[in-house]
């Protein structure tokens, strides 16, 4: 697993070069946000020891298999863990595809549900540590990104992926077809794009792709061509 500093209290960590997940420093410990796919805890485990500092929480950005794929390994070498999820979110960890009223999308796909209860349930703008949340569903009905109030780091899940440039969830490139593949309602995922960059990150951190410094242009961009994708145009 490749370890990559991004920032004083921001660790990115990455296997096959392309799945992320990360390591945010707090006064109390570290908060891993996702977990990447199955066989990645050993890892994990080995960059915190490398820190110095142990994991107090997990905090999910979504429930797909390659970010909770090594869920329950942890919690089994962290009995004491919390975790954190959005509140919608969290049906999926129990594979409850059931949608509430006014959502429509593809079919959800690629939830393999886990055995680990959450202890907190968040809804836009709840803080955990540093990291405040921001409901940006589309990608999944209930996805969150999270913003470290501390620099201005946005840590957003597959709500933009930088694989292939910053591309927002739903957009279809062919050589990188997977946010569009996977995006449960890609005009919802444009408007939580929009959202999530109205936040002004100094930083962009995704699941997939590298991080960028400075990210506001791309992000601006991968939004108009979202919503032209959804035949749409900005005002």
């Amino acid at each position: 697993m490749q370890v990559v500093q991004e920032t004083k209290n921001l660790f990115r960590l990455t296997r096959f070069g392309m799945v992320n997940c990360f390591l945010v420093r707090e006064d109390d410990g570290l908060t891993l946000i996702d977990t990447g796919i199955a066989g990645s805890a050993s890892g994990i485990r080995e960059a915190a020891k490398n820190l110095g500092t142990p994991i107090c929480r997990i905090v999910l950005t979504h429930a797909h298999i390659d970010h909770i794929g090594s869920l329950d390994a942890l919690a089994l070498e962290y009995p004491r863990v919390e975790l954190a999820v959005g509140q919608r979110e969290s049906r999926l960890l129990r594979k409850d595809f059931s949608l509430d009223a006014g959502e429509t999308g593809k079919k959800l796909l690629g939830f393999p549900g886990v055995k680990l209860r959450p202890t907190i349930l968040l809804n836009d703008g709840d803080h955990v540590g540093s990291l405040q949340a921001i409901f940006s569903p589309g990608h999944t009905p209930g996805h969150m990104s999270y913003l470290d109030v501390r620099d201005g780091s946005l840590i957003a899940g597959d709500a933009f992926t930088t694989q292939t440039g910053v591309l927002a969830a739903g957009t279809i490139k062919l050589l990188f077809p997977f946010p569009a593949l996977f995006s449960w309602n890609r005009e919802v995922a444009a408007e939580s794009a929009q959202k999530i960059c109205n936040f002004k990150p100094a930083r962009l951190a995704v699941g997939h792709g590298k991080t960028i410094e400075s990210p506001l242009a791309g992000m601006d961009e991968a939004i108009q061509l979202a919503f032209r994708q959804c035949g749409k145009m900005l005002d």
